[in-house]
């Protein structure tokens, strides 16, 4: 099978109020056309999500509502921007753990424009070389990762683009990604074992040392 296609794939795009409609639309339109299945998540429970009204941007019908989600079902995250979407987003404790749960697990995340403050808020910038909208350099650095001006950043299984001029390098390394990923073994949770009890001391006499 082509790395290409995605068939099989279920994609989470997480998203809420403000977002940047064609940071919405356009890779979602890419991953259907490889073949992935994608799904709009939100904390919102309306029937639709309101894209940025500045942008034109239209509603989006909100599929899965966050609290329904479950990290697990998902092989891949798109992080739209929009400069009130991930805004409001990083105030969502239950947004940031979904976050969180694809890094954890080693899943591909695809972050454009303002989306890298939802990689930031869950502590996953620390170490990773990155790009985005120019105004989040500094809160990137402040958070551990390597800014850089250009268009599109693959660093691992996390991809970074600047802003909607940058979508068709976006949408093609996205798609690359993803679908290199499906060779990658997954991480999952590990429960944490409670430290080995220490060997019990035995006590040997100095007569017991003559003797042996």
């Amino acid at each position: 099978m082509s790395e290409q296609s995605l068939s099989g794939m279920k994609i989470a795009i997480l998203a809420t109020d403000g977002f940047e409609q064609v940071e919405l639309t356009e890779p979602r339109q890419a991953l259907d056309q490889a073949g992935a299945q994608t799904e709009l998540v939100s904390p919102k429970r309306a029937k639709c999500v309101p894209g940025n009204p500045r942008s034109g941007a239209r509603s989006s019908r909100s599929m899965r509502p966050l609290d329904d989600a479950d990290p697990s079902d998902y092989d891949a995250l798109v992080l739209p921007g929009g400069v009130m979407n991930p805004d409001k987003l990083r105030m969502e404790p239950k947004a940031v753990a979904f976050v969180k749960a694809f890094f954890d697990a080693g899943k591909p995340v695809a972050a454009i424009c303002h989306g890298p403050w939802m990689v930031i808020e869950p502590g996953a910038a620390r170490g990773h070389r990155m790009t985005s909208w120019p105004s989040l350099k500094t809160d990137i650095r402040n958070a551990g990762g390597n800014w850089v001006d250009e268009e599109v950043v693959v660093d691992g299984n996390l991809i970074t683009s600047r802003k909607p001029d940058d979508i068709p390098a976006f949408n093609r390394e996205l798609i690359k990604v993803f679908g290199e990923s499906r060779s990658q073994p997954q991480r999952s949770a590990v429960r944490a074992q409670p430290p080995a009890s220490p060997a019990p001391t035995v006590k040997v006499s100095a007569a017991e040392v003559r003797d042996g």
